[in-house]
């Protein structure tokens, strides 16, 4: 199981991200928080701003799928934040629902 994380510039992107993740079957489920405060290098330069995050959880065989999808639908197409960790433990019901979820994609 993996857990991909994104930020956006609004609250909707976030939820653009999450709806069409999960309705598609690339992510058993996501979570929107926000906003938080960035400080990024950017075009040469430092900037700050406000970000929401939204993190999916998925199965090893659609992360690939589930990142490039983020990636046609975020508005910073060019540098979008798309990153991934494997989980390392979690319940054998929650594993199993996150595979049989996104199962239905393949």
């Amino acid at each position: 199981m993996w857990s991909v994380t994104s930020t956006t510039p609004t609250a909707e992107d976030a939820q653009l991200l999450a709806r069409t993740a999960v309705s598609e079957r690339l992510a058993a489920g996501a979570e929107v928080t926000g906003p938080a405060m960035s400080v990024f290098w950017h075009n040469g330069e430092l900037g700050e701003g406000q970000e929401w995050r939204v993190t999916l959880k998925t199965s090893a065989a659609t992360r690939d799928d589930l990142a490039n999808r983020i990636q046609e639908l975020h508005p910073w197409a060019a540098a979008a934040e798309i990153v991934a960790t494997p989980v390392e433990w979690a319940i054998e019901q929650y594993a199993a629902w996150v595979e049989n979820v996104t199962a239905a994609v393949e």
